[in-house]
């Protein structure tokens, strides 16, 4: 909701968070679209996490959130100088919000940039925390 408006709405599926730092670029993006709809998260009929959002046709919402990138290491105050500078970040989750509506699912968004009051339901709940970093650490094992 912004400004007293309701921007976008979805039935199950997903509520994605999307933080862009200043290092990310399209291939951050490629990386987290495809990680986020092929992920098996959904439960099938034995309850085990076996679908995907593409599996169950999933609805997203997608919103921008530079937050994620808060610094909390030193002091009491939040840095977020590592988050992307907001005309490169608006750009760049542009580019995201296209790779998921290029999945053929039914992808919603807020408004960059704005106060949103977004209210969630979480069924489960499972909340998990994805970075396009990790494509480039080692695998544990």
């Amino acid at each position: 909701m912004v400004d007293g408006e309701s921007l976008g709405q979805i039935g199950p599926g997903l509520v994605v968070f999307v933080g862009i730092s200043r290092e990310d670029d399209e291939a951050d993006a490629d990386y987290i679209v495809s990680k986020i709809v092929n992920l098996r998260i959904f439960s099938d009929e034995g309850g085990r996490f076996n679908l995907s959002a593409l599996d169950i046709e999933a609805q997203l919402l997608v919103i921008s959130q530079f937050t994620l990138y808060a610094d909390t290491r030193k002091g009491r105050r939040p840095s977020f100088t590592d988050a992307g500078l907001p005309e490169d970040a608006a750009k760049l989750f542009d580019v995201t919000l296209g790779k998921f509506k290029q999945t053929g699912l039914a992808v919603e968004t807020g408004r960059f940039q704005t106060h949103m009051l977004v209210s969630i339901e979480n069924d489960g709940p499972v909340t998990i925390m994805l970075d396009s970093e990790d494509r480039n650490q080692p695998h544990r094992g």
